[in-house]
Parts: C-alpha cells; sequence; structure tokens
C-alpha cells in the first residue's frame, strides 16, 4: 500500500512510501501527481530523517524505565545511577520490559536509530524489534546521556528505495526543532511503520 507522508512546514520534503522502503522524496505536489491513490498523511510541523540518539547503552540498559503501574514506588521518570542497578540486581527480569519501555521513550522523540555497544540481550532485542538503525557512535560524545542529545544528531534524508525511516515533529522549522528539542515530536516511522504517534 502506498502512503504519502507530508508535513504543513515542509511540504518540499514528502516521502511516498511502498511497504517498509521509501518510493520517492520530494514536493508534495509532485508525488501527489505521480501517484494519486497513494493514502495522504498529513501532519503538523516538519517531516525529517529522524534522530540518531548515540546513547543506546546508557539509556536502555544502566537506566531504569518504570513502569506506570509503579508510579507509586518508582515515580514515571527514567532512574539512572546506583538507584537503578539497585533495582535490576534485586530482579534481572526487569531489564527486558524496562528496555522495551526505553525503546518507546525514543521512538517519542523521533529516534529511528541508536549507536553504542548495546551487550545484554535485552536491550539489543528491544532495538531489533522496533526496527531501530544502529549506527556508529560519534568519536565526540554531544554531552550526558539524554533522550534529548544536545546537539541534535539528525540522519541524512531519505531516499528512493531505501528503508522508510523518518520522524515529524511539530515545530515552523529545524531552528526551533533545536530549541525546543525532540520531545516535540509527533510521529515516528520505521520500516513504513508508523511505530510513534502523538495522541
Amino acid at each position: 500500500m502506498l502512503t504519502l507522508h507530508v508535513a504543513e512546514a515542509t511540504p518540499e520534503s514528502a516521502v511516498l512510501v511502498d511497504g517498509a522502503l521509501v518510493a520517492a522524496f520530494g514536493p508534495y505536489e509532485d508525488l501527489a501527481a505521480l501517484r494519486p491513490e497513494a493514502r495522504v498523511r498529513r501532519w503538523p510541523g516538519i517531516l525529517t530523517p529522524g534522530l540518531l540518539n548515540p546513547y543506546a547503552p546508557e539509556l536502555l540498559e544502566e537506566t531504569y524505565h518504570p513502569d506506570p503501574r509503579e508510579a507509586a514506588e518508582f515515580g514515571t521518570e527514567p532512574i539512572t545511577g546506583e538507584r537503578a542497578r539497585e533495582i535490576f540486581r534485586a530482579d534481572p527480569a526487569r531489564r527486558g520490559a524496562s528496555a522495551r519501555r526505553g525503546v518507546q521513550r525514543l521512538l517519542a522523540h523521533g529516534t529511528v536509530a541508536v549507536a553504542g555497544e548495546l551487550r545484554g540481550r535485552a536491550a539489543v532485542d528491544a532495538v531489533r524489534r522496533a526496527g531501530l538503525a544502529v549506527g556508529q557512535r560519534p568519536a565526540t560524545m554531544p554531552g550526558p546521556p539524554s533522550l534529548s542529545p544536545s546537539p541534535l544528531v539528525l540522519l541524512p534524508r531519505p531516499a528512493p528505495g531505501g528503508p522508510a525511516r523518518f520522524a515529524v515533529f511539530d515545530v515552523p522549522d529545524r531552528a526551533t526543532l533545536v530549541r525546543l528539542g525532540p520531545s516535540t515530536c509527533v510521529a515516528t516511522v520505521l520500516g513504513g511503520r508508523l511505530v510513534f504517534r502523538r495522541r
């Protein structure tokens, strides 16, 4: 099934998706005329290639992402440091569910690729199942581990025949995305699948 994704502020950067691949990339009007039968998904803001987060080990193996049902005990924010290590030592089975919730948080921040060597099976499986690309970690890390690393690392634009992998942010331009950060993400697509959509 063909799907044409377009964002209000970047109509020149529409993506035509055929299954898991990019069929075409370019101005919305051109792609709509080329394939008028395609289903259209309209988004607010800007369509981008999505982000690389270089902190996969720190966020998925060294951070505990509480289940919402654990809010009374652990709160709702990610837990790091010795407290996270204590939680994993007390119940190693928590690693899998925590890694899956961590991946969901990454997707909600427009992350389509991660970097850093993952050593545990739970995190490796969570990344693989989600369809996140795995890239090289930069030689110089941008700052402390974060779901919103600074500076943001955008991937190259989608290319015809390549994987349908991109993210949409509800901002008017890239400068505002840099200023407000990736929590402005409204949609993330991996392998042609809408894996995150802000309600």
